[in-house]
């Protein structure tokens, strides 16, 4: 029997990368406003647009993680792994997960959203 079921993995893998997501676009804005660019405008909207698809999967992780009493904490630091434990009906799981995974998966995420179609 599986103490956290395979379908909540997903959800604490977003609160894993999606805050991480949120954090670049946050600071790649910043680093855009102050180019010396003909046009700041499109950059920063596109910016702001891929922010608020990343807040609204977000924060329907957080609802899910509510409604299903669960939770993610960060645990230690050690090198190139980074722990994370989930938290489901009282029942903890630490996983480790290696930085340079961290950092290729939210580069995978973060180009799922910048090439979803634009209504």
């Amino acid at each position: 029997m599986r103490l956290i079921p395979d379908e909540a993995i997903p959800y604490f893998e977003n609160m894993i990368y999606l805050p991480m997501i949120m954090t670049i676009l946050s600071k790649d804005r910043s680093r855009f406003e102050n180019l010396p660019l003909k046009f700041n405008g499109p950059y920063i909207a596109f910016i702001d647009d891929t922010m608020a698809a990343v807040q609204l999967d977000l924060k329907q992780t957080h609802d899910y993680l509510r409604q299903n009493q669960m939770k993610l904490i960060k645990g230690k630091q050690e090198g190139i792994f980074t722990e994370y434990i989930f938290i489901h009906n009282g029942y903890e799981d630490s996983r480790n997960y290696l930085s340079f995974r961290l950092r290729n998966r939210t580069e995978e995420l973060m180009n799922k959203y910048f090439s979803k179609e634009k209504n």
